[in-house]
């Protein structure tokens, strides 16, 4: 049987702590009721971890025996806030909380929500225009001889 060594220890009982505290609900905080609006709050978690130890022979020690260990680990970790999603009807937001973006990608990747939007309701609105139209266009050609509307001048 090959004996474990302590490092391996020390790495999981520091990885296990930090899985406790870094869960989904730190991420993604829980959703906010406010009236017919609901605010989910949006983090980022960032986290180091560091672990190190060594074996000493000590004086005296006998040849079969273990080494003495020394070791430590550490981790930190820093949580920000960086958006909120609003969610009221079927309408859902982004909010960021951070400056407004420092490059030209970064723009256009924040306005891409916002664009699809309007181009979806600009499309919605031509789609109900166009059927109004045809119905007026329908209604103004019924009765008309061979379809014509009018009397049609050159000109």
């Amino acid at each position: 049987m090959e004996k474990q060594h302590p490092i391996g220890d020390l790495m999981n009982t520091t990885m296990q702590k930090l899985r406790e505290i870094a869960d989904v609900d730190t991420i993604v905080g829980k959703p906010i009721q406010a009236g017919n609006v609901t605010i989910i709050p949006i983090s980022r978690l960032t986290v180091g971890f560091a672990s190190g130890g060594s074996d000493f022979i000590c004086k005296g020690q006998q040849p079969e025996a273990d080494n003495s260990f020394g070791g430590g680990s550490g981790a930190g970790m820093n949580l920000s806030p960086v958006a909120f999603l609003i969610v009221k009807g079927d309408t859902v937001k982004l909010m960021p909380v951070a400056p407004p973006a420092a490059t030209t990608v970064d723009r256009v990747v924040e306005m891409v929500p916002e664009v699809i939007d309007k181009i979806t309701g600009f499309i919605e609105k031509q789609e109900k225009s166009d059927k109004d139209n045809a119905g007026q266009y329908a209604s103004y050609y019924q009765g008309q001889p061979d379809g014509q509307a009018g009397d049609k001048t050159e000109g």
